[in-house]
């Protein structure tokens, strides 16, 4: 059974806080962002916002899939006025350790040499691999610049997909990499040849996810400025993950860790696409040291489409063995993974969906061979959801077929083989990325689903698509459910500091990317020392503030930061009124925190404020500290786990298929959440409602193609697509809050909630509304024209 730690809201204090019941409420409530005053004044520090004199840089890229460097010259380039200095791979060796990448996260079965260049020299592998990077006073010059290099190619055979990949006869994706077989991987439990050979029914499904991209808002971009004086290094750059560039850098250069210093400023989004150390953030910090004066590089959106990480494809050859019932015995097969030409951080991504296809459910036994295929494209990394997204797919779709092959509505399918609240905590039978064995920690999905299904009026719908077709008009429904592990650990740090001003600072290794970080952990610290939300001050992802950190992925911040900012903001509290008992010779039990001062509850009048306590602390010469008390009114909060929060969610939608375009419109969309203690509703609805436009994209428009000769075709916004506001239905977010039993605060992850369940909904509804013509969806997304080639029976 469900065992939570703090009891719901409202107006219930969280475990730990001494404050009275007058005491102001903060986490549960929807204050307003602190981050947004100065965004809207325009006031925002994005990357390329920082007014620091800088040369800058630009990359000369591949325009091959494969290729031998047969010539290079870049004499021209470097003469032209303006130039600095031109960095190949010759040149820029001389100021790294290693030409080579450092794996992110390194694995002792994975290829050696499997990384990415930090400059290529003899081979490129994928088309945006950078070459030759120019540095130059302006980007214009530069540009200009990169123009004039005398570059000659000898095109090597290209491995364009992952089935050419897997053929004997298939050229080598590169001339260092032992196979194209990357990795293989089994993962499953329990007795999979004795399930299916006693199943009554045996279903196989044979499905596709195609490649995408991340595209947040603000693209790439690095600032580095060296200070030779103190053999310093300043690093600006829009990343998910300060504390690990900061690492990267400082081996790639060679410098002691404590001397380089990474800070993320106003990051515009990331998605995955910015979870990992990229060359430029090695390359440009690498020149700036070289050339002693400060170097920037902004990426632009052509280099965006081809040189920032994607994810995907995915082919799935997959069965499901079921009883009379429909209740699961097992589920095997076979996942074919493009990982691209290089793997720049570690095969999480297909692990994830491999171990995650479960989901929800009920599954007693569980078999997925993993081949991790390596091809001439860029390479693959996670993307909101990080595999989750891709196992729901493949569950779900067996489940509509499940309901379709037996006769029985799809909802009561799901409902026989969710795992049920009593089953909580329910182990899953596999471990996770650590070792540890990954168990569901809390959640009642059967009510989730009911709740869906009322909400968009289920029952009703059969009616209301008959009459729909009546009239010449397709409607469908779908629903699909999900399960996100979130709160990936170990640790995230937090430090609460009150100054002797009085001002509140919490600085933490999380790092902000527009989601309202700030605000939550406010929220969170807040509520502790009972002060207002905007008093404050959060800072993000900056080295120079905190020495260890994680950053932002796997939706686990305000899990992991908000816990640690929990623990911090409590110290802080306690020891605030451990000294004003001293200074006030009031017991602590008679005392209150108020609006940043300790006073006497039931004489306001006699009060010390907390920048007068920290006055305190920070010591006098000669003057003795408080009794008892350690230097400094701060607290380092770290909090530690690698058991993981379980946010569920059901989504449901319906939608119109016009037959003559293959135009689908999303009609209703409901989403279910079970996220937790909310620190914030109003930031957990934006994160939904953000997250199911992302799956949108994914079930109907983003689509990252390419030819045979892995040359991608869809390389501009005007062909790869994305939802707009004419797209985007009005979303319904219902929320269920069951606190997690696995952190002090009750919370679980939202941000990559919302995108999971969503593809599988959509083309659930999609099929629902094709049934007329017998058409059955194994693929994401699906374009106007692909509908009407599964209206047509015609194959891609």
């Amino acid at each position: 059974m469900d065992t939570p730690l703090a009891p719901p809201r409202p107006g219930i204090a969280l475990p730990g806080d001494r404050s009275p019941s007058k005491a102001r409420q903060v986490i549960g409530t929807r204050a307003p962002r602190i981050e947004d005053p100065a965004l809207l004044r325009g006031e925002g520090r994005y990357l390329d916002d920082l007014r620091i004199e800088a040369l800058h840089a630009a990359f000369l890229r591949s325009p091959h899939a494969h290729a031998r460097i047969a010539h290079l010259d870049c004499a021209a380039a470097g003469a032209l006025p303006g130039v600095v200095a031109v960095f190949d791979a010759t040149a820029i060796a001389r100021h790294v350790t290693n030409l080579r990448m450092p794996l992110g996260f390194p694995s002792a079965t994975l290829q050696k040499d499997i990384t990415p260049w930090v400059l290529s020299g003899t081979e490129v592998a994928f088309v945006g691999e950078a070459i030759v990077m120019v540095v130059a006073e302006t980007r214009y010059i530069a540009e200009d610049a990169l123009a004039l290099i005398d570059i000659d190619f000898a095109p090597l055979p290209v491995v364009h997909d992952v089935h050419q990949a897997l053929d004997a006869a298939a050229p080598l994706v590169r001339s260092d990499a032992v196979s194209n077989i990357a990795e293989r991987v089994p993962v499953g439990f329990g007795e999979v040849e004795q399930a299916f050979a006693r199943a009554p029914h045996v279903f196989a499904e044979a499905l596709f996810v195609h490649r995408g991209a991340a595209h947040p808002m603000e693209g790439r971009g690095v600032l580095a400025r060296y200070d030779a004086a103190l053999d310093t290094m300043t690093v600006w750059t829009s990343t998910q993950m300060s504390h690990e560039v900061m690492h990267a850098v400082a081996v790639m250069l060679g410098m002691d860790p404590h001397n380089v210093r990474v800070i993320a400023p106003d990051v515009g989004g990331g998605f995955g696409a910015k979870y990992l150390t990229y060359p430029e953030e090695v390359a440009v910090p690498a020149a700036a040291r070289a050339l002693g004066r400060p170097v920037k590089w902004v990426e632009d959106r052509a280099e965006h489409f081809v040189s920032a990480i994607h994810e995907r494809d995915q082919y799935w050859d997959v069965e499901i063995a079921v009883d009379a019932r429909a209740l699961i015995l097992g589920v095997r097969g076979r996942l074919l993974h493009d990982q691209g030409a290089y793997t720049p951080q570690g095969i999480n991504l297909p692990y994830n969906a491999a171990t995650s296809v479960t989901g929800p459910y009920r599954v007693p036994a569980y078999a997925m061979e993993v081949l991790i295929c390596q091809t001439n494209k860029t390479p693959v990394v996670p993307v909101r959801g990080a595999g989750y997204p891709q196992a729901a797919f493949v569950m779900e779709r067996l489940l509509d077929r499940v309901a379709r092959e037996l006769a029985l509505d799809r909802a009561e399918v799901r409902a026989r083989n969710l795992i049920p609240p009593e089953k909580m905590p329910y182990e899953k039978g596999l471990t996770n990325r650590a070792g540890v064995r990954s168990v569901v920690d809390s959640g009642n999905y059967a009510v989730c689903q009911s709740a869906a299904l009322a909400r968009i009026d289920y029952a009703g719908f059969r009616a209301r698509q008959t009459t729909a077709r009546a009239q010449g008009r397709y409607l469908g429904l779908g629903l699909a459910n999900a399960v996100k592990a979130t709160s990936r650990g170990p640790f995230e740090s937090a430090v609460v500091r009150v100054s002797p001003s009085g001002r509140i600072g919490v600085y933490t290794g999380a790092l902000a990317m527009g989601q309202g970080l700030a605000t939550a952990l406010a929220q969170i610290c807040a509520e502790q020392l009972n002060v207002p939300v905007d008093s404050v001050h959060v800072t993000c992802g900056d080295t120079g503030y905190v020495s260890l950190g994680m950053g932002g992925f796997a939706s686990r911040q305000t899990v992991m930061a908000g816990s640690s900012v929990h623990l911090a903001a409590l110290e802080v509290r306690n020891k605030a009124l451990k000294v004003a008992e001293q200074m006030l010779e009031i017991a602590a039990d008679d005392l209150v925190l108020k609006d940043g001062r300790v006073e006497v509850a039931e004489r306001p009048h006699l009060h010390v404020s907390l920048g007068e306590i920290a006055r305190k602390l920070k010591g006098a010469p000669g003057y003795s500290m408080p009794a008892g008390i350690t230097p400094g009114l701060e607290a380092t909060g770290m909090f530690q786990t690698n058991a993981q929060a379980h946010a569920n969610m059901c989504h449901a939608c319906e939608v119109e298929v016009d037959i003559g375009t293959g135009g689908v419109r999303i009609l209703r969309y409901v989403a279910v959440h079970d996220s937790g203690t909310l620190v914030n509703p109003m930031l957990a609805e934006g994160q939904i409602h953000g997250g199911i436009v992302h799956g949108i994209g994914n079930a109907l428009f983003e689509k990252m193609g390419y030819d045979d000769e892995a040359q991608p075709i869809t390389g501009t916004f005007a062909d790869y697509l994305l939802p707009t506001s004419t797209e985007i239905p009005q979303i319904e977010v219902i929320f269920f809050e069951t606190p997690s039993p696995t952190n002090p605060i009750g919370v679980k992850g939202i941000g990559e909630a919302g995108t999971i369940p969503v593809a599988p909904a959509i083309v659930s509804a999609v099929e629902d509304a094709l049934a007329p013509f017998g058409v059955q969806i194994a693929e994401a997304p699906l374009s106007p024209v692909r509908i009407l080639e599964l209206i047509l029976g015609e194959q891609p």
